[in-house]
């Protein structure tokens, strides 16, 4: 195991573990549990995408992203783990964050209504 990839981790990143699809398991790394509207957002030039209330779902941030923290209602991020940009951030702002998924900015699409668990470090697609 290195920086927390295991084999069971490598496996629900690649979508062969049961219940693939429908559950994406990355770290905890900021308490609380919402549902709520993904907006995918893959670079600095799209964070105009994000309203007030949304999910945000990325790849990874850094500081220039830290604005749109005050907007959203939960984080989730392919890359990062407790001391992430992401992860300090949120927990700065007191919204939920899981992070580390590896691939949920691919697998979330726009406007799909997802709970992001970050007390079990689960997102879960609803709709």
């Amino acid at each position: 195991m290195l920086w927390g990839v295991t084999r069971e981790r490598i496996e629900d990143w690649l979508g062969t573990a049961a219940g693939a699809g429908k559950i994406i398991k990355g770290f905890p790394a900021s308490p609380g549990v919402v549902e709520g509207r993904a907006v995918v957002v893959t670079s600095v030039e799209e964070l105009n995408k994000v309203k007030e209330g949304d999910i945000l779902v990325c790849p990874n941030t850094s500081p220039a992203w830290g604005p749109v923290f005050a907007k959203v209602k939960a984080v989730v991020s392919d890359i990062g783990g407790l001391m992430a940009h992401a992860a300090i951030v949120a927990r700065e702002y007191g919204v939920p964050a899981v992070v580390g998924t590896g691939n949920a900015s691919r697998i979330i699409k726009d406007g799909q209504r997802i709970r992001v668990d970050g007390f079990k470090g689960v997102v879960e697609i609803l709709e």
